[in-house]
């Protein structure tokens, strides 16, 4: 008697319009599990040695002839599969508005942890930048906000980026892709603005997420036309003729969440550490250098 796949009961029914993850019916998919043929989406794909395996077929066997507590299942980047998939975005998220709440409280916060390249006098005494010292600067303007509107627009996309990516990096490669994007924000706009310019918010890790959800659309091959709409609408609000933007951290942000992006989702398996956390490596060393090549002038 002929055995049927894992996960499979019989042959797969027609279904008219373009297939669906059967473990989340409204997302389209153009990608099935290899081994029972159902279609899956990015946050159910667990990477095999060929192609993807849905969890049902994961939680049966490895595919290998071991259980499957032997193969430790991985998503598509490689990352450890997580019962809460969206546990860093919704820490990430907590820690934004935590401190959004301490700047309604304390509003001089703007000014002790915004990013300013040199020191500048203001009402409230001198106020030190990163070129006297002050690194920490570069890391936590990229929590902070001021106004509703700026918040609501960064956090609004963390959850609608962040969750996805997530699900598919796997926790310790989103944190990576979320934190270095910001910085490499942080750090072009310490190197193109003015030095006494007081520049804060999320918007190079935003972009960064932004970025990386292009590059694992096009590896999916799904349709990048809602992606490329996002990419001009925001190009729009970054260069508006109102200013007060800070474009140079969108540019960094973005362009640090397609690197890594591709790092990321094309790494061959094989060596996929090894690309991933190099490529990662690089954007920091990119980072390192503008920084510190920047102090070198403004010093």
């Amino acid at each position: 008697m002929d055995q049927q796949p894992p996960g499979a009961s019989g042959p797969r029914p027609p279904v008219d319009g373009p297939p669906v993850c059967y473990r989340h019916p409204d997302r389209e998919t153009a990608v099935r599990c290899v081994r029972c043929d159902r279609p899956i989406c990015p946050q159910c794909m667990v990477s095999a040695s060929v192609g993807f395996q849905c969890p049902d077929c994961v939680r049966q066997g490895s595919g290998t002839g071991h259980g499957a507590s032997v193969t430790q299942p991985r998503t598509l980047a490689g990352g450890v599969v997580a019962a809460d998939p969206r546990l860093i975005t919704k820490i990430l998220l907590g820690i934004n508005l935590a401190v959004f709440v301490a700047v309604r409280l304390n509003a001089a916060l703007v000014d002790e942890l915004g990013l300013v390249g040199r020191a500048i006098i203001h009402e409230g005494g001198p106020l030190g930048g990163v070129s006297e010292g002050e690194w920490y600067r570069l890391v936590t303007s990229m929590f902070l906000h001021q106004e509703v509107w700026h918040i609501a627009f960064n956090m609004l996309g963390l959850w609608w980026l962040g969750g996805p990516l997530e699900a598919v990096l796997g926790r310790v490669r989103f944190l990576a892709l979320y934190l270095l994007s910001g910085l490499a924000g942080s750090a072009l706009t310490y190197w193109l603005a003015e030095p006494t310019q007081l520049a804060l918010g999320a918007s190079g890790a935003i972009y960064g997420l932004l970025g990386a959800t292009a590059v694992l659309m096009r590896r999916l091959n799904y349709d990048m036309r809602p992606v490329i709409a996002i990419f001009v609408l925001n190009l729009i609000i970054t260069f508006n003729p109102w200013g007060g933007i800070a474009w140079q951290a969108h540019v960094g942000g973005l362009v640090a969440g397609v690197l890594i992006g591709i790092g990321m989702v094309h790494a061959p398996r094989e060596r996929r550490d090894l690309v991933q956390f190099g490529t990662c490596a690089l954007v920091l060393a990119a980072v390192v250098l503008i920084v510190v090549t920047r102090t070198a002038a403004l010093t």
